[in-house]
This record gives structure tokens, sequence and C-alpha cells, in this order.
């Protein structure tokens, strides 16, 4: 269950969020379970933030800081990660249809059965990746960049 002090520092806008983690770089936010769903989210810094069953359906988080944050089994579906740095997160599980994964960085990050159906995955960086079971149904890619999938 998400930490209330985090979310309600969560609520107060994406500017003093990013404040709160910069005066605080040893906390690791707890949002787990939360529901954020349609939220603009541009910007953030959730690195390290526990997001495990989190519902970000329908949210922006275009060039959010997620290196490193647990997002097993969240519900992304048509979530907006455009130029989203998710490198060296756990996305183990979590549902990413219809997500908007342009030119993301998803380099070394865990995405063992992930559901990208639908997605646009069009210039993100896969290198070093966990995709076992991952479904790219229907994804759309750049010709010849997924020469590993």
């Amino acid at each position: 269950m998400a930490n209330q002090t985090h979310l309600h520092t969560l609520k107060q806008g994406v500017l003093a969020w990013n404040k709160w983690r910069q005066e605080h770089p040893e906390i690791l936010p707890d949002l787990s379970k939360a529901d954020l769903s349609r939220t603009n989210l541009r910007l953030i810094d959730l690195h390290q933030t526990n997001l495990r069953f989190a519902n970000l359906t329908e949210s922006d988080l275009e060039g959010a800081n997620l290196q490193g944050a647990n997002l097993n089994l969240a519900h992304l579906r048509s979530i907006r990660l455009q130029r989203a740095n998710l490198s060296n997160a756990d996305l183990t599980g979590a549902d990413a249809t219809d997500a908007d994964v342009r030119e993301a960085n998803l380099r070394d990050t865990n995405l063992r059965v992930v559901q990208f159906t639908g997605a646009d995955l069009r210039g993100a960086d896969f290198s070093g990746a966990n995709i076992d079971g991952t479904v790219f149904t229907n994804a759309k890619r750049r010709k010849g960049l997924w020469n590993v999938f």
C-alpha cells in the first residue's frame, strides 16, 4: 500500500515532488497500489520508486525518470512514456497495451511477460532488456530496430 505521506507530496504536483526528491535523496518512495490514472506526471523524478500494482492508465510520464523503479504488475495501458528513462526498471507482468514508448530508454530493463500489444515502440532502446514472454502483437516499431526480437 502506498505511503500516504509520499502520495500526499505527489498530489502537490510534479515541481513539489521533484523538489522533495532532491531534498530527501535517502528516501525510496512507496506508491505501490496507488491510483495515478489520467495524471500529468511529465518530467517527474520517480527513480527507485515502488510503483508495484500502481494504476498509471492514460497518465502522461513523458520525459520522466523511472530509472530502477519497481513497476511489477503495474497498469500502464495507454500511458505516455515518450523519452522516459526506464533503464534498470522492473516491469515484470505489467500491462502496457497501447502505450506510447517512443524513444524511451529501456536499457537493461526487466520486461518479462509485459503486454505491449498495440504499443508505439519506435526509437525505444531495448539494449540488454529481458524480454522473455513479452507480447509485442501489433506494436509499432522502426524497421530493422529489433534484430534481437
